[in-house]
């Protein structure tokens, strides 16, 4: 077991932290703290004209003093690409290129890996290979299946590749074993059917992982980095169980790896493993139960997004460190603001994965809904303002909170109005709602930023354009209102507004139909299926509703789901045809939609909406008229921008910004508003 740093030590330098901000000597080298920046994709790893950008972006989360970063994945050749033209390393002069982003790291005192990941059977191309020629059911291309010849040409270019990083200034790799990529396929009997030395008993089909690691300590030496990514639950029907799991992550330590770190889930697992829904830390005892057969040291990780559940688990022993991904995307300077006692500033991730990960699904550059600067460091920044003005922002949804933050951190005289008595527009309501509390830490963060920055803060205070004109600029974040709908007895009391229900002011009734599909009537059925404890938090309820072994002990992981009753029956229903719930995001919309399902919502589509009586909601399905003998119906049929004092300001010759829900109302989009809000107070 690598020694770590004295208790006196680490505890003089963080009181409140002792053991995450405690250095982690791997015997040839010290990381300076126990955090690792966990592997993810952005996008700019692809064309190396990027790479100043990702210089940029590590740069920043190295001087935010992080202990540790693994780069987004890097194939080792083309089949391994995960679509065409990916991030590859397997020429000299590609590995050059790479000098600019570890030098930038290296000037802030942190260490780098790069992340060595062949897809596999989820190439997204015709060129894949597998170790058998089985299709992934996320994937339209089925692999060609590697002759033996091919597999030890693979091999060698993982060695390839991991030489020419060390060329490029990396500190190690991380050889990406986990996750249902190649390795993980090589490892799994659910994926390699092979009867020669690469498949078989478990030894032989471990055997890939072993020789790629054990070769490139050979080639790379005892002082480089060797960071191995263990699938420790699959989380996929005739998966790896516990005792696998335990030999193949010895055997990985034999080979020659300094680091072993967690993986939770395959692609196609259909059990989420990185949304907000997920409880805190949910899959760290996984990793604490292999802690006692392992000697070298070991990383938790998934929804660790705060400096005290990470202190608890390393407290606790589970781990030696841990990987936060999206948590330093959302904040560069978490790890210097936990030093410092500042846990309160720290913009935390909400794990929405609508500006991450369903970006880098829709091949665009990652950024951050709550840190619109993230991947774009080198574009935009927050300067000093040449010019202080007197600037007014009309809301404090999430627009205006940003809006007002930045224009007062480049030293413009901010003043905030809101006609609430709290500050957070929308997120008010969406904190409600179960598996999205951490919108709380938001609203949180912008509270302190408030303070921070100096805006001065006028809740409870309808402005009107005449007390706006004093100002040299205003920017209106006003938000939106519910869209009406007009159909026979849209006025009947049974029918309600989703605000009435989210704010209380209505209870429902055991049966209830729910008009409009979009994210809002998707939340508000949520909020209706659900009773008691949410169970985002409490993990031993989230894995008995999502079929997750509490003991991680059999096949994958998984056991039979038991979900809690639905309080309430519910329609969830929309006038489009089609999937309700098709435009959600991309990487989250089937857990939503999951979700219901298990909750025995009835969710259609084509609806034609005929009348509302004391029987009930009256509707048309496919030409046949039905009644649902519903107590209430809600009304989810959109917003509409709110900017009543545009025209009397523009009338008046004042500069006026519009943002956010007020700019456009489609589906209350926090990522464009957040966004939207922080550029046009860069630019003031």
């Amino acid at each position: 077991m690598p020694v770590a740093a004295s208790a006196s030590l680490a505890v003089e330098q963080s009181p409140q932290y002792p053991h995450l901000l405690a250095p982690l000597d791997l015997g040839f080298t010290t990381l300076r703290n126990r955090v690792l920046m966990g592997s993810m994709h952005t996008g700019l790893e692809d064309r190396a004209r990027d790479f100043p950008k990702l210089a940029a972006y590590f740069a920043e989360r190295a001087a935010g003093g992080v202990g540790l970063i693994v780069t987004g994945g890097f194939s080792p050749n083309i089949a391994g690409w995960l679509k065409p033209f990916a991030g590859k390393l397997s020429w000299p002069w590609e590995a050059r290129k790479h000098r600019q982003v570890t030098d930038a790291v290296h000037a802030h005192g942190a260490k780098i890996c790069l992340q060595l990941l062949h897809a596999g059977r989820y190439a997204y191309h015709p060129l894949s290979v597998a170790p058998s020629r089985i299709k992934a059911p996320i994937n339209p291309f089925t692999p060609r299946a590697l002759s033996a010849a091919g597999v030890e040409r693979t091999v060698r270019a993982y060695v390839q590749a991991a030489r020419l990083a060390r060329e490029g200034g990396y500190d190690g790799v991380e050889v990406m074993g986990s996750e249902g990529y190649l390795i993980n396929q090589f490892a799994s009997a659910r994926t390699n059917r092979r009867d020669d030395r690469w498949g078989g008993s478990l030894e032989h089909r471990m055997r890939f992982a072993t020789e790629i690691v054990a070769r490139v300590r050979e080639a790379c030496g005892d002082d480089f980095i060797i960071v191995y990514r263990l699938s420790m639950l699959e989380l996929v029907p005739d998966g790896s169980d516990w005792n696998d799991i335990v030999l193949q992550a010895r055997a990985i330590e034999a080979a020659g790896a300094t680091l072993l770190n967690t993986g939770i889930g395959w692609h196609e697992a259909r059990v989420p493993t990185i949304s907000t829904s997920v409880p805190r830390a949910a899959f760290a005892g996984v990793t604490a139960k292999l802690r006692p057969h392992m000697r070298l040291p070991l990383v938790a990780t998934n929804r660790i997004n705060m400096p005290d559940v990470a202190e608890a688990i390393l407290a606790g022993g589970g781990a030696d460190m841990v990987s936060m991904a999206r948590p330093l995307l959302a904040d560069p300077d978490w790890v210097r603001k936990a030093r410092d006692g500042r846990a309160q500033a720290i913009n935390t991730c909400i794990a929405c994965n609508q500006a991450c990960l369903d970006h880098v699904f829709q091949n665009k550059t990652a950024s951050c809904l709550v840190n619109p600067r993230a991947c774009a460091e080198t574009e935009l920044n927050y300067l000093p303002a040449k010019t202080p003005r007197t600037i007014a922002v009309a809301g404090a949804g999430p627009a205006g909170l940003a809006a007002a933050t930045v224009a007062a951190q480049r030293g413009h005289r901010v003043t905030l109005f809101d006609a609430a008595d709290e500050i957070g527009g929308q997120f008010n309501l969406a904190k409600r709602i179960p598996g999205k509390e951490e919108f709380h830490e938001t609203l949180r963060y912008f509270r302190h930023r408030l303070e921070e920055t100096g805006v001065r803060l006028r809740l409870s205070a309808r402005v009107d354009a005449q007390a706006l004109r004093e100002f040299d600029s205003v920017v209106l974040a006003t938000g939106v209102v519910p869209r009406a709908v007009d159909f026979e007895g849209c006025d009947h009391p049974k029918v309600v507004g989703y605000l009435d229900v989210l704010q209380g002011r209505v209870v429902c009734g055991r049966r209830v139909a729910i008009v409009g599909a979009g994210g809002i009537g998707f939340d508000v059925a949520e909020y209706l299926v659900h009773a008691g404890p949410s169970p985002a938090l409490d993990p031993q309820l989230w894995m008995r509703e999502w079929g997750v072994d509490p003991a991680f002990a059999g096949a994958g992981g998984l056991a039979p789901p038991r979900p809690e009753p639905a309080p309430r029956q519910v329609w969830l229903l929309q006038r489009s045809a089609g999937r309700p719930g098709a435009r959600l995001g991309k990487t989250t919309g089937w857990v939503h939609r999951s979700t219901l399902k298990a909750k025995g919502v009835k969710a259609l589509g084509g609806i034609e909406y005929l009348r509302v009586d004391d029987d009930g909601f009256h509707i048309r399905v496919d030409g046949a008229d039905q009644l649902l003998a519903v107590d209430h119906v809600v009304v989810c049929a959109g917003q509409e921008p709110q900017r009543e004092l545009l025209e009397p300001l523009h009338a008046a010759g004042v500069e006026v910004h519009v943002i956010g829900g007020a700019d456009v109302a489609a589906e209350l989009d926090a990522k464009r508003a957040i966004a939207q809000g922080s550029r046009v107070a860069a630019a003031l």
